[in-house]
């Protein structure tokens, strides 16, 4: 069942993409049959891609810990679909004629300097999940003033995920 949580009165269930979504052109894309190439051409906007030691171990994090589905999971690579967006998983194998691979660290945290911000997640329910699933919680759900109440995870590849929700009007007070 998908994650839900009340804002201002009001129950609150964040989308979730299966297996179809429209390429730029407004055609389907089945995200387990499509091509490389027709994948590549359908995108559009701001992409994300993620290189990770390990595509599986982190496609269960994600699943586990987000509830996010996965797509065209392979050693190598994966789809990833949370709140009606995409993101990419590659291995490190596959860059291996690509000058990013050469600028990684031999040791996490990989994503330093960036945080992957996850708005329709509720906090407390994911931190409930995050440590059983190899994550370490940098900091506890907390209300912020700009609004939110945030978590921030960090992943074993060593990315900071941040799951958020808006806050209620009784967190308001």
């Amino acid at each position: 069942m998908r994650p839900s949580y009340r804002v201002l009165g009001r129950v609150h269930r964040p989308q979730r993409l299966d297996r179809f979504a429209k390429s730029r052109d407004g055609h389907c894309m089945n995200y387990e049959t499509i091509s490389a190439q027709d994948f590549g051409e359908g995108l559009s906007g701001l992409g994300l891609n993620l290189l990770v030691r390990d595509v599986k171990d982190e496609v269960a994090f994600l699943e586990t810990v987000f509830a996010m589905t996965a797509h065209r999971v392979s050693a190598d690579f994966a789809i990833i679909a949370y709140g009606g967006q995409v993101f990419q998983l590659h291995s490190d194998g596959t860059y291996h004629s690509n000058p990013l691979l050469g600028l990684l660290p031999e040791t996490p945290p990989r994503g330093a300097g960036i945080e992957i911000r996850l708005y329709e997640s509720d906090p407390d329910e994911i931190c409930a999940r995050a440590e059983a699933a190899g994550g370490t919680i940098l900091q506890v759900p907390t209300n912020k003033p700009h609004g939110l109440r945030e978590a921030y995870i960090l992943c074993a590849n060593g990315y900071v995920w941040v799951a958020s929700r808006p806050l209620t009007l009784e967190e308001r007070i």
